[in-house]
């Protein structure tokens, strides 16, 4: 009896723990931002004044898992909707700039989740992707903070994009030099999901 209790308790006690592990390993969780409700800024920093515009959000959706982090999905801005309030600026920066006929869409992949997203309350995360910006890919780590109310969340982002190292032209002129870098926000409401992975 001694002999089959040292055998089977070890066992039965990794059965246990293994009914709560696999199905919370198992879990998978989806975000879907609302385009509607949905805030992109830019700002550029010019040696005569400060731009401020927005772009819109086409559509997005990130799938990832709580334990391991693992991300995919994808955010995709409509490139042409980007707006500064002066259209010979904007003329512009959709002609020289983006191109933004022949590059129509600004996209991140995630691919990972660093920090932990508590599925209620407030995270601050690092989500690390594929950001695509005139026909180019950049990996990027991008902070985040996430907060989760039932199946509602919200999602704030602020990070810089180097545009004229990735290849970009300079905007400047004779008369304004422009920064060499975009600072962008994102300001996000959508829904989430909980799935239970196959």
């Amino acid at each position: 009896m001694r002999t089959f209790l040292r055998h089977f308790l070890p066992l039965f006690v990794t059965w246990l723990a293994m009914q709560f592990v696999v199905p919370a390993s198992a879990q998978q969780a989806s975000l879907e931002l609302d385009p509607a409700r949905t805030a992109l800024h830019f700002t550029l920093r010019t040696s005569l004044h400060i731009v401020h515009g927005t772009f819109s959000l086409k559509s997005g959706k990130v799938s990832f898992d709580p334990l391991t982090g693992k991300a995919s999905g994808l955010l995709v801005a409509d490139a042409a909707s980007g707006e500064s309030g002066n259209s010979g600026r904007d003329s512009k920066m959709h002609r020289e700039i983006l191109e933004s006929q022949r590059y129509p869409e600004i996209t991140f992949a995630p691919h990972e989740v660093e920090g932990g997203v508590q599925m209620s309350g407030d995270s601050q995360v690092q989500v690390k992707g594929t950001f695509r910006l005139h026909g180019h890919d950049h990996e990027m780590v991008i902070p985040v903070n996430v907060r989760i109310s039932d199946s509602d969340f919200t999602l704030d982002a602020s990070f810089s994009v180097p545009y004229l190292s990735w290849g970009l032209k300079n905007p400047s002129t004779f008369i304004l030099r422009a920064s060499d870098t975009v600072q962008v926000s994102v300001h996000a409401i959508g829904q989430l999901t909980r799935d239970m992975a196959n």
